[in-house]
């Protein structure tokens, strides 16, 4: 069997020399806690940590070294941006103005007034509805 070297805890005399230092910390202590318990801290928390120990002026440079060595040894998470949200169905403009073109000439067609008012709630309009919609059109133009 391999014997292996002990592994020295530089995190843990980091925050072992900050408790000394800041008594009082809740959160030097939470981590301290949170390090035995858990047996890692999140890049975040290692910042924080650092800046704390760098406060400290009896502690030796090279644990400060190495702390920030491990910092930037770990990845950074970057959380992606929201997508605007869109609406499920857009307006088509070809739609809407021959609607209107079929309401100014025959406002009160209940066809008509029906596809206008899905138009207007951003309802699509189906297939054959598209089909009744060009017809009245077409009935418009010929006259």
């Amino acid at each position: 069997m391999k014997s292996q070297k002990p592994r020295i805890d530089i995190i843990n005399e980091v925050l072992e020399e900050c408790i000394l230092a800041f008594p009082v910390s809740s959160f030097i202590i939470s981590l301290y806690q949170r390090y035995q318990k858990m047996g890692s801290l999140s890049k975040k928390q290692l910042i924080g940590l650092y800046d704390k120990a760098s406060k400290i002026q009896g502690l030796a440079p090279n644990k400060l070294a190495t702390l920030e060595a491990i910092i930037k040894r770990m990845p950074t998470r970057y959380k992606s941006e929201k997508p605007e949200p869109k609406p499920l169905f857009e307006k088509d403009p070809v739609t809407g103005k021959m609607l209107d073109e079929i309401l100014s000439k025959y406002p009160e067609h209940k066809r008509a007034l029906f596809l206008k008012a899905k138009y207007e709630n951003n309802e699509p309009l189906s297939a054959m509805e598209m089909d009744d919609l060009k017809r009245f059109n077409k009935m418009v133009h010929a006259k």
